[in-house]
């Protein structure tokens, strides 16, 4: 799997996870919600993303364009 699906599977599993955490447990865990969606915001305006980052240097390779994979 290459790094933008990657990346985009994460932020799904943490805005899916923290709703469902805010909704049964406690409601403070919007506010986990609501730091994604401020990260995601903060990543497209300045093309740098700590996942990416990490991703990298465990040799995640980003993907082909046209979504194909790079080998």
């Amino acid at each position: 799997m290459c790094m933008e699906r990657i990346v985009r599977l994460v932020a799904g599993i943490f805005v899916m996870g923290s709703l469902a955490l805010g909704y049964w447990v406690s409601p403070y865990f919007y506010l986990f919600t609501a730091f994604v969606g401020l990260n995601l915001f903060q990543s497209s305006l300045t093309r740098w993303c700590l996942l990416e980052e990490i991703l990298r240097r465990f040799g995640v390779h980003p993907c082909a364009p046209g979504g194909a994979r790079q080998s």
